[in-house]
């Protein structure tokens, strides 16, 4: 009964073992994978854009989100979960055979020039700008959509699209801060969603997991495109680069105007018809000059009577 019980013990353990590491497993997108774990460049771009860099106020459902709080009680979020959430938006995404069919919108000013270029380069719908009420739900007005998935940049400022999303039942992927609540959001991606640059960031990647994943673009090469693209620019920016282009052109040396050619008003004087001079005689070639030569030239039919003579007898003539 002893050894009976020791098997049973055993036996039970190496089943919650077997249990727990396929949960790990299972519980991370990457899975364990060379191919879709975080790359150190990504790493990189991740720390220079602040993503990591949480809100002051922590909302007690993204407590899990944060890996340590810094001594001026700004949160760190743990970038890991950051990537593995990414993934699973990404896997997502991609599963949804119209690209059209996936709703990406931001009210804020910030978020609009990413959600715009996210939806050139994976096909999704973007919403730039206010969202309209009822787009969602009332079927008579103009701007009338049904989306199967809606991606919104932050769940606060986007609360109209969520609370409407939720009566249609369509499942919401959010870009959420430490502070954002996770009312009616079906999949967070913990990020720090104020920054431009770390909202563009996002966005760029997100588009970027979605393109390797449908097989447009690979994995063994890097993307074309530029993280650039997706950061929203002030239109202060845009003026000050203009204005430096134009005093740059301004500065380059000017062009000398060629004067307009006129027609001379006095006459040339000289007449070359009347003009007398000497013609040059050209060089000699060799001792004699052929020119000035005495032999006289024949024409080729004129024989010289002198050269012939009467065939001596003995001799044949032809």
């Amino acid at each position: 009964r002893v050894a009976h019980k020791h098997v049973l013990l055993f036996l039970h353990l190496a089943s919650a073992n077997l249990f727990f590491v396929t949960y790990l497993n299972l519980s991370t997108m990457s899975g364990g994978l060379e191919v879709l774990s975080l790359k150190e460049d990504d790493v990189k771009k991740f720390l220079a854009a602040e993503v990591h860099i949480g809100d002051a106020n922590v909302n007690f459902q993204m407590a899990s989100y944060i890996y340590k709080t810094r001594n001026d009680r700004i949160p760190i979020i743990n970038i890991k979960k950051t990537w593995e959430k990414l993934l699973l938006a990404a896997r997502i995404i991609s599963a949804i055979e119209n690209p059209a069919d996936v709703c990406i919108l931001s009210n804020r000013t910030v978020g609009q020039r990413g959600i715009l270029k996210y939806a050139v380069h994976t096909g999704a719908t973007a919403v730039a700008g206010r969202f309209t009420p009822g787009t969602f739900t009332n079927q008579i007005q103009k701007a009338f959509k049904e989306p199967r998935l809606l991606i919104v940049c932050d769940p606060r400022t986007d609360h109209q699209s969520v609370t409407e999303a939720s009566y249609v039942n369509i499942p919401v992927i959010a870009l959420c801060n430490t502070s954002t609540p996770l009312k009616n959001i079906d999949l967070a991606i913990p990020c720090n969603n104020n920054g431009k640059h770390s909202l563009g960031l996002m966005l760029w990647m997100l588009a970027r997991e979605v393109l390797r994943l449908r097989g447009t673009i690979s994995r063994d090469y890097p993307w074309d495109i530029m993280p650039d693209l997706y950061f929203y620019r002030e239109p202060e920016e845009i003026e000050k680069e203009e204005q430096a282009k134009i005093e740059e052109v301004a500065e380059w040396p000017a062009e000398k105007e060629l004067e307009p050619w006129t027609e001379p008003t006095t006459k040339p004087t000289t007449d070359w018809a009347k003009e007398t001079g000497t013609i040059q005689q050209p060089a000699a070639i060799g001792d004699s000059d052929w020119i000035t030569s005495t032999t006289t030239t024949k024409e080729w039919g004129e024989e010289d009577a002198g050269d012939w003579k009467e065939p001596t007898t003995g001799e044949t003539a032809w």
